[in-house]
């Protein structure tokens, strides 16, 4: 049975550490390991250079989105494939624990199974804007 006066804060708290994982990554990509890093990180994936700008970027505005709570439903589901990327294209040969050499990919699967609940239980309390579905 789902608790109906706690739920919304339950979303609430999933919304907001999402959000804080969000910013911590494109922290990382910022500050870090600095823009031309990041980009020759990316390439050296074989990746476009700009590819890292467009990651950053939807980090920063999905993590904004999910802490204000704009279309936090929304914005769930569209960080998903960025996660899978990350699944495919860097974390996926490690292996499946996160603490092997390179990183496996177990964290970012949990982040998408995280991304997925929000998305299924719905916005959660102190929305400024509700997802349209």
């Amino acid at each position: 049975m789902v608790d109906l006066s706690s739920a919304p804060w339950g979303i609430l708290l999933l919304r907001l550490a999402l959000a804080a994982l969000f910013f911590a990554h494109a922290g990382l990509k910022l500050f870090v390991f600095k823009p031309a890093g990041t980009v020759g990180f990316f390439q050296s994936l074989g990746l476009p250079g700009w590819f890292a700008y467009v990651t950053i970027a939807a980090e920063i505005i999905g993590a904004f989105a999910l802490l204000l709570g704009i279309w936090p439903r929304v914005f769930a589901i569209l960080l998903i494939p960025l996660l899978a990327g990350t699944i495919v294209k860097v974390h996926g040969p490690a292996g499946f624990w996160f603490n092997n050499p390179n990183g496996g990919w177990e964290y970012p699967a949990f982040w998408i199974v995280a991304l997925l609940t929000l998305a299924l239980l719905g916005d959660g309390a102190w929305v400024m804007l509700p997802s349209p579905f």
